[in-house]
């Protein structure tokens, strides 16, 4: 039986893709390694040559990220990496405070949530108005947390969450810094973890050097396939979720050998330094061209508005941006019938009406419910950009009551 595919909104139009934050568009041949289909956890010789596969798989991508590769671990991707350092937080003793910023992905504030209702202290780190984490946000955040009761004891920082690079406006944290700041407070000893799913590949980044405990990062977002991704440990944790031991009892469950290939070539392709400099500049040039085009477009307004064309305080991979008067929901889907994808925020939140990312920006009701993301790879060219703006010019005459100026 044929799939059945939906019938394209933009017939005899070619399609331009701008939610590569979503997923990216695969650009790699991996190897599918179809031969090596013993299990990794057998002892016989096809469970040795799968094995054999998935460890070479970890030394690659150990190998690109500068790590020990018995502090990697294979899972299903980023959502998986960040649940699995989350929820081993219901096991310690004594109850950790925990900390996250205000703009983390959902797999990260709703775990949180999660663990709020299992009766663990939670402190959001509020950000400044470009949506990065500030030293003093996080201060003010710990000291929260040391303010906090539990039963007979005072609640100690003991876990923060911070994201490298946000997912929907782009926004590029100081985690080197935030870290420092955090290791010289003195007291308990803190767990700092770093959604990195939207910073490796696309910005120089050193896990070790950020002084981190733990980090996740995702296939797809590379151009590699879904359903893989790494989690890295410092020293590994206690896990609640428990099961077959794989993974040296980290992430239980029979390994993708397949999925841990394509992820090493994904990792040696995509965030080597040379690569990953020479597409940033690409990337940097490309978002300047946009930017410029959209300051000429009545009611257009960036989010943070003080954004520059290369601006260093963000991805150029991401780009949130607003159209007065019209809801970012209405303008997806006028750019997707004229051929140009393009998303209102994260995919795993498409379903929600509140925008929590930009909320806690500052900015007001209409504008986050004004808010698109725009968001490119090394697929992009600049012909791409520019089919982009015409099509945005051509959407905005459908709205003659559309507010504003250009900027």
């Amino acid at each position: 039986m044929e799939p059945f595919f939906p019938s394209s909104p933009s017939p005899g139009r070619s399609r331009r893709y701008f939610d590569w934050a979503a997923t990216a568009i695969p650009t790699l041949s991996y190897p599918q390694s179809l031969n090596a289909f013993g299990n990794p956890s057998s002892l016989h010789y096809e469970g040795r040559c799968a094995r054999a596969l998935l460890e070479d798989a970890r030394t690659r991508c150990a190998a690109v990220l500068g790590l020990d590769p018995k502090q990697l671990y294979f899972t299903s991707g980023g959502t998986e990496s960040n649940a699995l350092v989350l929820h081993s937080l219901a096991l310690r003793k004594p109850s950790p405070g925990i900390l996250f910023s205000a703009v983390e992905h959902p797999s990260v504030r709703e775990n949180c949530l999660v663990l709020e209702r299992l009766g663990k202290q939670i402190a959001l780190i509020g950000v400044e108005q470009d949506g990065r984490v500030s030293p003093s946000r996080l201060e003010k955040a710990l000291e929260k947390v040391e303010r906090m009761e539990t039963p007979g004891k005072r609640t100690e920082p003991r876990f923060v969450a911070i994201m490298g690079v946000n997912n929907e406006t782009g926004s590029v944290m100081d985690i080197p810094g935030l870290v420092k700041r955090i290791r010289t407070r003195g007291g308990a000893p803190i767990h700092v973890h770093s959604d990195l799913v939207q910073a490796v590949g696309k910005i120089p980044l050193d896990i070790t050097a950020w002084d981190l405990d733990s980090a996740s990062i995702s296939a797809h977002k590379l151009g590699g396939p879904r359903g893989i991704g790494l989690l890295y440990l410092r020293k590994p944790l206690e896990p609640l979720y428990t099961g077959g031991g794989q993974e040296r009892g980290i992430r239980p469950g029979t390994e993708s050998i397949a999925g841990a290939l394509a992820l090493a070539s994904c990792l040696e392709s995509r965030a080597v330094p040379q690569q990953l400099a020479a597409e940033y500049e690409k990337a940097t040039e490309r978002f300047i061209q946009l930017i410029r085009g959209l300051r000429t477009l009545p009611g257009c307004f960036l989010i943070p508005q003080d954004r520059g064309e290369a601006d260093i305080r963000f991805s150029p991979y991401i780009l949130q941006v607003g159209f007065k008067g019209i809801p970012g929901e209405v303008m997806v889907r006028a750019l997707d019938e004229r051929g140009c994808a393009v998303s209102t925020g994260s995919a795993c939140s498409s379903g929600r009406a509140d925008r929590p990312v930009l909320t806690a920006m500052g900015l007001d009701k209409q504008a986050s419910l004004a808010g698109i993301r725009i968001s490119q790879g090394w697929g992009t060219t600049p012909e791409d950009i520019g089919s982009l703006l015409e099509t945005i010019r051509e959407v905005l005459v459908l709205f003659p009551g559309n507010p504003g100026k250009a900027g």
